[in-house]
């Protein structure tokens, strides 16, 4: 593995370790068992339509230059600048690095670069694998993967992976227009923090799942070499499945993806409860990395972080394990 590889590693071993719109009121619940499993069906082929990956990673995706809708201490900077500024590169090993600038001293509460980018091509159901050997994370650190429609939040938002701070455990959440919910009937294994998807300006929490694995968010993901996230959204519903590193079915690195033999989700939200072709269209992919802001910065006093998130984005070294390295993102329809 490459030097780079090696020392980000270690790196990890030595620290322990939005979205669309503002995440407010992020309240955990503990979940019933699920009783029936509702989603997905048995015998179902996918055909890979897309895949993301390598030298021409970046070939697919639009680099996002406007304000942080989350409130975040970060300029979002062009395709340009980011390469330029060694925040947005393909490694020769075909790793795809997005990343947090951790060379540069800002103000106490200024901005830092970051990257946020969004898929040229919008997307109306079909499964999606992302796997990756690494995601950002540290205090002051909120790294999302996601996708969202038009007119939010009346397209829907899907959030496969977030987290913030210190945090251990990733949480998936919906966001919808009025008239979906999660049905917590649905077989999987995390644990809901809310039911009702409807998300406003000044109530974003969405409908949650937190999984219940500590790799599969943060320094835990990170030490054992990452993994793979799977959604899978069709008209019986959205689902999310992660999977570490050692235990990638067979199926998916073979490009032959059969989520009929992975189990029960980490998440399930069931189109008993949601009309899922109403709700959600026409998504853009969105890998971003933000800073403080709505959620991470509300948390920083609760999440063990010294000092706070403005202290916290003025020293470079809190960044230097603030990135996404992607081995591939692939879509099959």
């Amino acid at each position: 593995m490459q030097r780079f590889i090696t020392a980000l590693f270690l790196a990890f071993l030595l620290q322990g370790v939005l979205a669309g719109h503002p995440h407010v009121n992020y309240v955990r619940h503990r979940s019933r068992q699920p009783t029936s499993q509702v989603h997905p069906r048995a015998g179902t082929t996918y055909k890979l339509q897309d895949i993301y990956q390598g030298q021409s990673f970046f070939h697919g995706w639009d680099f996002f230059t406007g304000a942080d809708p989350t409130n975040g201490n970060v300029d979002f900077v062009s395709q340009s600048e980011a390469t330029s500024s060694g925040l947005a590169y393909v490694q020769s090993d075909n790793t795809t690095v997005i990343a947090v600038d951790d060379k540069s001293t800002v103000a106490v509460g200024g901005n830092r670069k970051s990257v946020r980018i969004q898929s040229k091509k919008t997307y109306t159901q079909g499964l999606f694998i992302a796997d990756f050997y690494s995601m950002p994370h540290g205090c002051g650190v909120w790294p999302a993967w996601w996708s969202t429609g038009p007119n939010w939040p009346a397209g829907g938002e899907i959030d496969v992976v977030e987290g913030v701070n210190l945090g251990q455990t990733n949480q998936m959440t919906l966001h919808t227009s009025d008239g979906c919910a999660l049905d917590t009937a649905a077989a999987f294994t995390g644990h809901t923090l809310d039911t009702t998807c409807a998300s406003s300006g000044g109530d974003n929490s969405g409908c949650g799942v937190e999984d219940t694995n500590d790799n599969s968010y943060g320094h835990g993901f990170n030490i054992i070499a990452g993994g793979v996230f799977a959604h899978l959204w069709d008209d019986n519903g959205i689902s999310v499945w992660h999977f570490p590193r050692g235990s990638i079915p067979a199926d998916i690195t073979a490009q032959t993806p059969d989520p009929s033999g992975w189990g029960n989700p980490a998440a399930s939200w069931a189109s008993s409860s949601c009309n899922i072709g109403s709700h959600f269209y026409d998504h853009s992919l969105v890998i971003d990395t933000t800073i403080c802001g709505d959620w991470a910065g509300a948390a920083y006093a609760s999440s063990g972080c010294p000092n706070t998130c403005a202290e916290a984005v003025a020293d470079p070294s809190n960044f230097a394990t603030a990135k996404w390295n992607v081995n591939y993102i692939a879509v099959y329809k």
